[in-house]
Formats: structure tokens, C-alpha cells, sequence
């Protein structure tokens, strides 16, 4: 067997918020992880859809970014935009 090659192995210390809400049309399950991995942007994960993105300030301000990310329809992903908003400076 060919010895593993690895790119990188880091283990770092990360914060965890674990938030459901109700939006206009549907629930978000999220875990939004906070670490020094990502240039102070999140790791937020939907665990109802089971996807990800690494998301800042910028990536809310950008048109269509979580409508793609997490495939929403502009009306969810308002919801979502929302309240991250609240929550990511």
C-alpha cells in the first residue's frame, strides 16, 4: 500500500452555535461554525438540505450567493440572508 500523502492535517479550536428558526416558508436547521481556518468568515451548514458554504460579510452583500450556495428560491434565501445578517458582522 503507497504511503498517504497529505496536503494538510490540522486539528484548531472552533466555536459552534446550533440555531433552528422558521422562515416564511420553511425551517433552517443551521450550525454555524466559527474558527481561524477561514479569514473570519463562518461555516455555516444546513443540516435540513445538507449543504455548506463559507460565508462573510461580502458573500451576504453578493446577489444570488445563497440562492446558489444552498439552492433556495429568492424568498428563502432572504429569510436566511436575514438573519444572517444579525449574526455575522
Amino acid at each position: 500500500m503507497n504511503e498517504r500523502f497529505f496536503l494538510y492535517d490540522d486539528t484548531t479550536e472552533t466555536k459552534t452555535r446550533f440555531v433552528s428558526f422558521l422562515g416564511e416558508r420553511q425551517r433552517f436547521d443551521l450550525a454555524i461554525v466559527k474558527t481561524d481556518r477561514f479569514y473570519g468568515k463562518y461555516l455555516v451548514l444546513d443540516m435540513q438540505s445538507n449543504r455548506f458554504a463559507i460565508i462573510g460579510r461580502d458573500d451576504l452583500d453578493e446577489p444570488g450567493y445563497l440562492e446558489y450556495a444552498y439552492r433556495l428560491s429568492e424568498e428563502d434565501a432572504n429569510d436566511l440572508r436575514s438573519f444572517l445578517n444579525e449574526f455575522i458582522l
